[in-house]
């Protein structure tokens, strides 16, 4: 990590004991771990997922799109991470992403963050990275507008993976795309076609036309990276697929979805699915 050593610094802090069995907490004055205190843990989580093995293991994965003639990611956007000032498999995730970044020599700069749930010093910590914060819940409607850019979503819902394919239905944008999160494989066999269809139709469109590899499974991060996988679209598979998959280009309302697993524009934060 890069800020690792003078701009990971935040301001007064002090001590909170808890009872009997819990983890003393660094907090400030406006409550929550302090700044420098997350940033401590997550040089922690980094070191660990390091001397675990798990980084190393994931290696083949991170870099399998590269391998192909798909240039590689230039920039980065992260949805749903989560309260990592907090939980510490949102800790290990984002972790895992600065790794990625530093991976892909993708500048932090280049990377921007976007989850409601975030407390005013996970945004600190966040600009203390270098990293940038998006100013509005895009509910996953972003165009890659000609740059290549690595999409992080771990655990995130459905909807917001199904939003992206949709702001970018086009063989073009579509293999500018690479995609950390769910296994699109699990979302098929989990749900019922009819309703893969109905609700999320771009997924099920796109699923003969994307190349999966998943991260490795590890006891320590079970919870963590379960069913994750790297997901990137060639562009000889997606020019094989029927022209009438690319004639549909309506936006996705979710009308019929009675488990929408996405903070719409304008609500609160809620957790991740």
């Amino acid at each position: 990590m890069a800020a690792a050593a003078g701009g990971w610094r935040a301001g007064r802090a002090r001590r909170r004991r808890r009872g009997r069995g819990e983890q003393e907490e660094e907090e400030d004055e406006e409550g929550g771990p302090a700044t420098e205190a997350v940033l401590r843990r997550l040089r922690e989580a980094r070191d660990d997922l390091l001397s675990s093995g798990f980084w190393a293991a994931s290696a083949g994965a991170v870099r399998a799109p590269l391998s192909g003639p798909a240039e590689p990611p230039a920039r980065c956007v992260c949805y749903g991470l989560g309260r990592f000032g907090r939980c510490p498999a949102a800790r290990y995730q984002l972790a895992f992403l600065l790794l990625l970044l530093d991976e892909l020599r993708v500048p932090p700069a280049r990377c921007a963050l976007f989850d409601p749930a975030f407390s005013e010093r996970e945004a600190a910590a966040l600009r203390a990275l270098g990293l940038c914060l998006l100013a509005e819940n895009e509910e996953g409607k972003h165009g890659v507008e000609g740059s290549a850019t690595l999409f992080y979503m771990v655990h995130c819902g459905k909807a917001l993976y199904n939003n992206l394919l949709w702001s970018n239905w086009s063989p073009a944008a579509l293999s500018k795309l690479v995609i950390i999160g769910n296994s699109f494989r699990g979302i098929e066999e989990r749900l019922l076609s009819r309703i893969l269809e109905r609700d999320y139709s771009y997924i099920a469109k796109v699923l003969k036309g994307v190349e999966e590899v998943a991260l490795p499974s590890h006891p320590r991060y079970l919870d963590t990276f379960n069913d994750t996988s790297v997901h990137w679209f060639p562009l000889d598979k997606l020019q094989e697929l029927s022209p009438e998959v690319w004639d549909f280009v309506e936006e996705p309302m979710y009308q019929d979805c009675e488990d929408l697993e996405i903070i719409r524009k304008g609500e609160g934060p809620a957790a991740k699915s």
